[in-house]
């Protein structure tokens, strides 16, 4: 278990490493005149996913500007919450145009240990957490707002892993 936390923590880290890079790769295809951009089929086909990557960042950095409230508890947590949310949107994205099936479950590692993070964050404030859903590790590539859960047993498993996390 001690083993795999900084596993974990170091694809948490290349995961957005590579989300920036996607951005920056995504806003120079955007700033570049037009006879410079990008424009192989390879990058054409990839914009959907670098669009709906730095749509995640955007609104990633937008939430995470919180107004002090006095608490440093709170307003860590009123940060960080956002900032895992943009983990679990960008994790989402590589799930729905990604092909490296190692990476998928990174991805996919990265959403359930995120979400268990936000609701031990919520615990530890004594804050209510949001009504229960599965975990969304499954996407549809037609669509990124439609996603399916995991079985029971990956819910159960998770719940055990959000269990010993918070020393329960």
């Amino acid at each position: 278990m001690s083993n795999s936390r900084p596993i974990r923590h170091m694809a948490v880290i290349s995961a957005f490493t590579a989300a920036a890079l996607s951005s920056a790769a995504l806003a120079f295809a955007q700033d570049a005149p037009t006879s410079q951009a990008p424009s192989s089929p390879a990058i054409q086909s990839e914009a959907p996913y670098l669009t709906e990557n730095d749509a995640a960042m955007t609104k990633m950095m937008d939430d995470m500007a919180v107004k002090p409230t006095g608490n440093v508890d709170r307003d860590f947590v009123e940060m960080m919450i956002p900032h895992h949310q943009g983990a679990i949107d960008m994790a989402q994205a590589y799930l729905r145009y990604g092909t490296n099936e190692q990476l998928k479950r990174i991805a996919q590692e990265i959403i359930v240990d995120q979400q268990q993070e936000i609701a031990a964050m919520r615990l530890a404030l004594g804050d209510p957490l949001p009504p229960s859903t599965a975990a969304p590790t499954q996407v549809d590539a037609a669509s990124p707002s439609t996603s399916t859960g995991q079985n029971s047993s990956s819910m159960s498993s998770g719940m055990s892993m959000m269990n010993m996390k918070m020393g329960n």
